[in-house]
């Protein structure tokens, strides 16, 4: 054994060792609409609505999608029984519509949000407003903004929109 021979057999065991622990780093990857929802206990109630929906998968994609999502507070405002009635399964594409009504295609970042319409998914416009730094959508309230996903962006607001 010559002492080149050692030397290279610690460089190769170093960069082996600095290999494995890089490895072992957790990926620096945003998360996805879906988990941003998930993740936040004030929107239990939306993500139960999207799986019942099926629509968990389509907010998955790449998009780039921004979300207006009602917040829990939101759905406790709809009237007695009409929550648990959306949710039943022969109501599934009524509530994939109301929860489509929410959904915007590309990433609409707070201070993109202008006066007029916005096209969403359900294929409809929703009116969105801008007054006195105060967003609207659909006559909801915008309370929180610019919450950022690996595939778009969700803004908190304080109402259920339904469909025209």
């Amino acid at each position: 054994l010559t002492l080149s021979s050692l030397v290279a057999a610690a460089v190769g065991v170093a960069l082996t060792g600095l290999t494995v622990a890089q490895d072992a780093l957790p990926p620096s990857t945003t998360p996805d609409l879906v988990a941003v929802a998930e993740g936040d206990a004030s929107f239990t109630t939306f993500v139960s609505a999207l799986r019942a929906a099926d629509l968990i998968d389509t907010l998955r994609r790449p998009g780039p999608y921004t979300i207006f999502a009602p917040d829990n507070a939101a759905f406790a405002k709809l009237p007695p029984g009409s929550l648990e009635d959306l949710m039943k399964p022969e109501n599934k594409q009524k509530l994939a519509d109301v929860l489509k009504n929410h959904v915007a295609q590309g990433k609409i970042m707070a201070v993109d949000v202008k006066d007029g319409r916005v096209a969403v998914l359900g294929g409809e416009t929703v009116e969105t407003a801008v007054e006195n730094g105060n967003i609207g959508f659909g006559g909801a309230k915008v309370l929180l903004v610019d919450l950022q996903a690996s595939n778009g962006v969700i803004h908190v607001i304080d109402r259920v929109v339904m469909p025209d």
